[in-house]
C-alpha cells in the first residue's frame, strides 16, 4: 500500500469519526485532536475504525503516536510492514 493510498485511508476514517473536517485542506502536522476539537471518545472510535480497516492492532497506549496526520502514516506504515 502507497503512502498516499493510506493516507486517503486515514482522512476518510477521520473525517467519518468528524465530518466537519474537510479532508482536502488537511495540515498533516497538525496535531488532529487540538486542532479539530476530537476527544478520547473520537480517538478511540478513530482507532478502531483503521483497526476494521486495515487489519492492523493499535494498542490504546499507542493512540499518543498517532497526534498528527504524518505521525499516524508513519505509524501505520511501520504497524502494516511488521505485518508481512
Amino acid at each position: 500500500m502507497t503512502r498516499e493510498e493510506l493516507r486517503t485511508i486515514f482522512i476518510d476514517e477521520l473525517t467519518g469519526i468528524a465530518p466537519e473536517i474537510d479532508g482536502s485542506s488537511l495540515d498533516d502536522t497538525a496535531n488532529i485532536q487540538e486542532s479539530y476539537d476530537l476527544d478520547s471518545m473520537d480517538i478511540f472510535n478513530l482507532l478502531a475504525a483503521l483497526h476494521q480497516r486495515l487489519d492492523v492492532d493499535i494498542p490504546d497506549n499507542d493512540a499518543v503516536k498517532l497526534l498528527t496526520v504524518e505521525d499516524a502514516l508513519n505509524y501505520l506504515q511501520q504497524r502494516l510492514s511488521d505485518k508481512r
